[in-house]
């Protein structure tokens, strides 16, 4: 029998793929057209992604085991936070360039790692607070031009409003990154992606009475294929991380930034400016930064647990 992570090159080739899965929802979402509200777009996204979520994890004969669970509050908790940070980052999707609206979701790790100071009490030493700190001098040099268009009004406004959408986005990203670290010790990968992707689906079809739009069978189309390209890439992220650890797939996630340009600029004539460039450039060196002291600190972890002493 196979033991875990004997096999890494699959691994990021699944994380790779996860990328371009979720790029193509992005894709669709964007195609789709800023007149679709957030509640809709994510009930979309919830809701088709659980048909391919439910099909693979009754291919791996877990699908019955997958809807038990300890802690139901926990999972609420996570959802709500989740489908909060859904909604706000498809609005700043819909209304920002692609390739800002990726870089800007790069924010997230970096939340991350303020919030597992704060509310887990892990120790952060001074590698990963400077990490942190260069990385939101890069996420203002990106968003700074998109904030300064507040004072245009119009569509200029809209994007400033995208920009801010899109940093809340991250914030709740890392909130619910917390809460799955804690859903983790006593509940199935699982059972965490298939609640989520329900609980998301009840609340995102909560918002129908506050302004869903009509839409037509061409953006139903796009808004389905999100769906399922949704729970693809959930699919394609989990088994990743069955082939090879956290700290070897992570840094591929970046790859988004590169495929994301080349999508915008032949699909949407988005061209990035230097700001985007200068800041994408530091948030993406200080997110590396940042896996790969998780990396040498579970190295630390693992060697001080053979020793039987005090671990980091």
């Amino acid at each position: 029998m196979q033991s875990a992570f004997e096999n890494p090159m699959r691994g990021i080739l699944m994380k790779v793929s996860s990328v371009v899965v979720f790029l193509g929802m992005q894709t669709f979402i964007k195609l789709a057209g800023s007149d679709v509200a957030p509640g809709q777009v994510t009930f979309y996204r919830s809701f088709f992604a659980l048909f391919p979520i439910m099909g693979y994890l009754a291919y791996r004969r877990q699908l019955r085991a997958a809807f038990h669970t300890a802690n139901p509050i926990g999972h609420l908790k996570r959802g709500t936070i989740g489908i909060l940070s859904m909604g706000f980052g498809f609005y700043g999707l819909l209304h920002l360039p692609l390739p800002e609206a990726i870089a800007l979701g790069y924010a997230t790790p970096l939340v991350a790692v303020i919030f597992a100071a704060v509310f887990l009490g892990e120790t952060v030493r001074i590698y990963r607070w400077s990490a942190v700190f260069f990385g939101i001098i890069g996420v203002a040099i990106v968003s700074w031009p998109k904030l300064t268009l507040f004072r245009q009004g119009g569509m200029e406004a809209e994007q400033g409003v995208g920009a801010l959408c899109v940093l809340m986005s991250a914030v709740l990203a890392g909130m619910a990154m917390i809460q799955v670290r804690k859903l983790v010790e006593e509940e199935r990968t699982a059972t965490i992606v298939l609640y989520f992707s329900m609980i998301a689906s009840i609340f995102s079809l909560a918002t129908l009475p506050f302004g869903w739009a009509l839409l037509d069978l061409n953006t139903k189309s796009l808004l389905v294929c999100a769906g399922f390209c949704g729970g693809i890439g959930q699919i394609l992220l989990t088994e990743s991380y069955r082939h090879a650890d956290v700290s070897t797939v992570a840094p591929f996630e970046y790859t988004s930034i590169l495929l994301g340009g080349i999508v915008a600029y032949f699909v949407f004539g988005d061209v990035p400016g230097v700001h985007m460039m200068i800041g994408t450039a530091i948030v993406i060196a200080a997110g590396i930064f940042i896996i790969y002291r998780e990396h040498q600190l579970g190295l630390e972890r693992r060697k001080a647990r053979k020793a039987g002493t005090p671990q980091p």
